[in-house]
């Protein structure tokens, strides 16, 4: 299990570029993909979102995503996979879930990246409180 899956706030840039620049010394990759899932400032009801308070239930999360980071590597002839996701309010613009995945084919690293995003979106216990411009909220449902 990939360690500090969780991000206090929003995934800043610079982690994705670092990211990105630390696997340049491991040439055997050929292929990466990334997901970037970032705020959106929906209208709901006449209401637009202005932020969404991440929570979860992190002891279980942790493990659900070790079972599908595993799940991945057994599907999937992946050289890395990295997995973070936001916890605390995240604004409307900014970044709150970011999967890496690097092969040494494309194919692979773009198949087992949308696998981790719908498996993780669909299976982890993840929690979005949409915020509004009035300070009212409502839980999100995902898409």
């Amino acid at each position: 299990m990939p360690k500090n899956v969780f991000v206090q706030g929003a995934i800043p840039p610079e982690k994705i570029s670092n990211s990105i620049a630390k696997h340049q010394s491991k040439t055997s990759i050929g292929g990466h993909s990334i997901f970037l899932g970032q705020v959106r400032a929906d209208d709901v009801d006449g209401k637009t979102v202005v932020a969404i308070e991440y929570t979860a239930y992190e002891e279980m999360a942790e493990k659900e995503l070790g079972k599908i980071r595993e799940k991945a590597f057994s599907k999937y002839d992946l050289t890395c996979a990295h997995i973070y996701h936001s916890l605390g309010t995240v604004k409307a613009g900014e970044l709150c879930f970011f999967v890496f995945t690097s092969s040494a084919h494309r194919k692979a690293a773009r198949e087992a990246n949308r696998f981790l995003v719908d498996e993780i979106k669909e299976k982890v216990p993840i929690f979005g409180k949409e915020i509004f411009e009035d300070e009212s909220h409502q839980w999100k449902v995902n898409q």
